[in-house]
């Protein structure tokens, strides 16, 4: 039944509207509100609500209405869209408390969605600006992170802080111990490879003595040192960005803060610290691991004994090699439990983000092991080292 523009319209089955003086349009839901009710779809209720406008505002009346389910929110969803895009207040002060919390998070998903299309949309030197926008404001982040690092240090080496050891030696169980069942399999099977590899081409010239040499320069200055640096990104970098990425979501940081106690000097610094120690030895161990699967081929595989395999190792790897290896791998260390603790911090407040900043932890500590071991291989070659 419909009555006149001014009076009320009813909409079968559970709708009625109302126009108000003040530009007010009263909509009200009664009865069931479910999928097998099939109430009205609001592109068939839009054209009836244009009738009235010119309105300011819309509210909804819920006093009669008994029971919903997504039909309901789906259809608060529309209108509350259309009111935007009328620019109409929409007034939903009388919907359940339940409904209402589903619609907020609709809303929120609709406009993460909006966001995410604008993002691949728009001009070439739109997208241009905001990659620059985002970097740079990635770099403040970073030196701002690293700023509180360094005082960080500072409070701990000055006495005005000081570390919980019980968690300092879990982090150090976590990194070294509990890392050494991959360690030894990747680096014993890199080693094995690049002796493979190595004995291949150096047959055809009978010259297999020289895979030691390949192998024990290679695990001794890069490989070693770059495949634990991978491992321990994938694994315990991770590891920190997902832990305090939680922390954040469950807002554990903010009440430290409110405690007055520095997330930095009690989350950060001991990671860094525990995973930076660590590397050292997992590296030598990495090394004498690789080392030992070439041996393996090198000296099962050809002509070459097993003590002359050793011996040619022993000539060709002075402990130079080493050094530049384990410095490579401390540099590793601080770059991957630098930024896996950088972007657990810089976390959302979804389980959606603790997972974004796991990924982008991962991805950006190998992209940086991979430049910090090319600036350090040219420093190394400039000064003939």
């Amino acid at each position: 039944m419909t009555q006149t523009a001014e009076g009320p319209e009813i909409l079968p089955p559970d709708l009625v509207m109302e126009k108000r003086p003040g530009n007010e349009l009263i909509i009200r839901f009664s009865g069931t509100w479910t999928v097998h009710k099939t109430p009205p779809a609001f592109s068939d209720v839009a054209p009836r609500i244009r009738k009235y406008l010119p309105i300011n505002e819309i509210v909804i009346d819920t006093e009669g209405l008994n029971r919903w389910d997504s039909i309901f929110i789906l259809f608060l969803l529309e209108l509350k869209k259309f009111a935007r895009k009328n620019r109409i207040r929409l007034n939903l002060a009388s919907i359940p408390p339940g409904a209402l919390h589903l619609l907020n998070l609709a809303m929120k998903a609709e406009s993460t969605r909006k966001m995410t299309d604008e993002d691949h949309g728009g001009p070439f030197l739109e997208k241009v600006g905001k990659a620059a926008s985002l970097i740079a404001r990635q770099i403040k982040g970073f030196h701002a992170f690293l700023g509180q690092v360094v005082l960080g240090f500072l409070n701990i080496l000055s006495g005005r802080s000081r570390l919980r050891m019980d968690d300092f030696l879990l982090y150090l169980q976590n990194a070294g111990a509990r890392a050494l069942p991959i360690v030894s399999l990747v680096s014993f099977l890199v080693g094995l490879i690049l002796a493979f590899v190595a004995t291949v081409q150096l047959k055809i010239f009978g010259a297999q003595i020289f895979v030691a040499d390949l192998v024990g320069i290679a695990m001794a200055r890069d490989m070693g040192a770059m495949m634990v640096g991978i491992i321990m990104a994938g694994r315990t970098g991770a590891t920190y960005a997902a832990q305090l990425g939680t922390m954040q979501v469950n807002e554990e940081i903010d009440a430290l803060r409110t405690l007055g106690i520095r997330p930095i000097e009690f989350l950060v610094i001991p990671r860094i610290l525990a995973l930076s120690l660590m590397m050292v030895p997992l590296c030598i161990y990495a090394d004498l691991l690789g080392i030992a699967g070439g041996a393996v081929v090198g000296a099962g595989f050809s002509d070459v004994t097993l003590l002359q395999y050793i011996s040619e190792t022993q000539r060709a790897v002075p402990l130079t090699h080493f050094f530049i290896g384990l410095g490579k791998c401390l540099v590793y260390g601080i770059i991957v439990s630098m930024v896996g603790c950088m972007k657990g911090l810089s976390c959302g407040r979804s389980a959606a983000a603790v997972g974004q900043v796991t990924t982008s932890a991962v991805v950006t500590s190998i992209v940086w092991i991979i430049v910090a071991c090319a600036i350090i291989t040219v420093i190394c070659y400039v000064y003939g080292i």
